[in-house]
């Protein structure tokens, strides 16, 4: 439907006044909502403006890549996101060379098709690629903005309109998959936290087409469970399982059932922890 109302937009005439301030309201109608919690905005455009690299960090959940692509479309720039894992490779943000109608053909990677033709570039949960992806991105975090492409024997020269973005949760690391201080210090860093109750009340809500009295008592669920991360949980709720359980209980789900689907069951696979949260929620939501 975004594209729809875009390439609508895109294609009303600017002549009459008429015309212009309806190109605006559908263009602000594609922009995915979202709610600052700070100055990041201004923060995400100057850096946009220096083309400085970006390190969005904060917990799973609280908004990080629903900001990437708001600004992106507040921007109008092209936006390639890449959720990073275990097996990500260099190559596979690259390019390499792949079997085309019996011809060897070079396809590029998202990484290098952004440094080509211009956007954002924002790789989610950069702690999760495999080592060899911090070195490619060494050369485009610095004055020399750079992507050699080895196999290639290309050098490509990032233009103005790149900017690279990354985000990773701190709280969810082990020795083996932190951020080395030596690629953190290449970024420009926003940290994210969950909105205050009030706001992240109205966001819910919103979202979700709950009414913000039903939606209070989940929210202070949530941050009774989030008080727990690190003792008996490795993450507490985030914001998007708390739009997930008001939309199950808007579409007419028992209150009880759609927290334990949505806020309960995603935080533990331990049958006792997951009978005291059950406790702890009987005690907030009764």
């Amino acid at each position: 439907m975004q594209s729809l109302i875009h390439a609508f937009a895109q294609n009303i005439p600017k002549e009459n006044p008429m015309n212009v301030m309806l190109k605006t309201a559908l263009a602000v109608a594609d922009i995915p909502a979202y709610s600052p919690n700070g100055n990041e905005c201004v923060l995400f455009e100057t850096a946009w403006t220096r083309q400085l690299p970006l390190l969005l960090k904060g917990p799973t959940g609280c908004g990080k890549t629903r900001f990437v692509s708001h600004m992106a479309a507040k921007l109008g720039l092209p936006l390639s996101t890449v959720s990073c894992h275990d097996d990500l490779a260099a190559a596979d943000l690259t390019g390499r060379y792949l079997l085309k109608g019996g011809d060897t053909v070079w396809v590029d990677g998202p990484l290098t098709r952004a440094v080509r033709e211009g956007g954002i570039c924002y790789l989610d949960e950069i702690v999760e690629a495999r080592k060899d992806v911090a070195v490619v991105l060494h050369p485009l975090t610095d004055d020399r903005r750079i992507l050699p492409l080895e196999r290639t024997g290309e050098q490509l020269e990032a233009p103005p309109g790149f900017m690279l973005v990354v985000s990773y949760n701190p709280g969810y690391q082990n020795l083996l998959k932190t951020l080395k201080p030596s690629t953190r210090q290449r970024f420009v860093a926003i940290e994210f936290d969950f909105l205050p109750r009030d706001r992240e009340i109205a966001v819910v809500s919103a979202e979700s087409g709950l009414a913000e009295a039903q939606v209070a008592p989940l929210v202070e669920l949530a941050r009774r469970l989030r008080a727990l991360k690190g003792h008996d949980l490795e993450e507490g709720v985030s914001t998007r399982l708390l739009v997930y359980c008001a939309s199950l209980i808007d579409a007419g789900l028992p209150l009880r059932d759609a927290v334990l689907s949505a806020m309960i069951e995603p935080l533990t696979d331990e049958r006792d922890v997951r009978a005291a949260l059950l406790e702890v929620a009987d005690a907030v939501i009764r």
